[in-house]
């Protein structure tokens, strides 16, 4: 008992000291920012794609008790003139979706689910890309930031942060704001990854016939252990359907009559 009491009286130590530690941060950051109050909630975004492939948003949530997981979002890039790997199209689409959904849900903003401070994975170019999304749909008291490597691509552990007024500056290396600042960047870039790795995974592991209604897995594996590709299926004769081991004469027809028919 005396062991689970000291161990309780050292957690509870802890998480005071982190808690005034991250208080300090959150007012360095509303004096950084020119924020009214120390921001309650924090959005970060971020892009994720290899050569426009699985292209994928990010966003992840923080506030004074940190990461609060179980509102991350990811933003599956859906607008099809959205050129192969154009992050600012890719932006722009994410939050033009992300706050007009805020507009239709919470037009009063009483739900905290708006946030204080939204920081940009990326540079001016990026920022004002955010800035018109947002103006377009009559979102203009938010308050942006732009985080971008600096002029040795991080390698100094400096990024530079850019402001809606034109403002560009850096902080010294050793602050404990930069320090924090940097976590929320890294997470987001941590999640954004995961997202976009999930993505790819499932589209390697889809199949042509993903696309026959009716089909289930069983008589997809027939089919492809049968025919050896998708393409092979697709190709294949009402005939050479209809011998395929597992596979019944109405089934046969509904898949070639799914790839001939259109």
């Amino acid at each position: 008992m005396d062991q689970a009491k000291r161990n309780a009286i050292e957690a509870i130590e802890r998480r005071q000291a982190e808690s005034t530690t991250q208080a300090k941060l959150l007012r360095e950051v509303a004096d950084l920012f020119d924020l009214a109050e120390p921001p309650e909630r924090i959005e970060i975004y971020d892009n994720s794609h290899i050569q426009g492939t699985a292209a994928t948003g990010a966003m992840v949530v923080a506030g004074p008790e940190g990461f609060r997981k179980g509102q991350y979002r990811k933003f599956n890039i859906k607008n099809k003139d959205t050129a192969p790997g154009d992050d600012f199209a890719m932006m722009r689409e994410v939050f033009t979706r992300r706050f007009s959904r805020a507009q239709a849900e919470d037009p009063d903003r009483d739900s905290g689910d708006w946030p204080d401070l939204v920081l940009i994975d990326g540079g001016k170019g990026q920022l004002n890309t955010v800035k018109a999304a947002l103006e377009e749909i009559g979102v203009e008291d938010v308050c942006l930031v732009g985080i971008a490597k600096g002029p040795e691509h991080g390698r100094d552990g400096r990024e530079v942060f850019h402001m809606l007024d034109g403002r560009e500056f850096q902080l010294p290396v050793n602050a404990p704001v930069l320090f924090y600042l940097q976590r929320l960047r890294d997470e987001v870039h941590r999640f954004a990854i995961g997202v976009h790795r999930d993505k790819r995974s499932k589209a390697i592991g889809a199949s042509p016939l993903d696309e026959v209604p009716g089909i289930g897995p069983a008589r997809k594996k027939a089919l492809l252990m049968h025919f050896g590709t998708g393409r092979a299926v697709r190709n294949a004769s009402l005939q050479d359907l209809q011998q395929a081991p597992g596979v019944s004469a109405g089934v046969a027809q509904q898949v070639y009559d799914f790839y001939h028919s259109r």
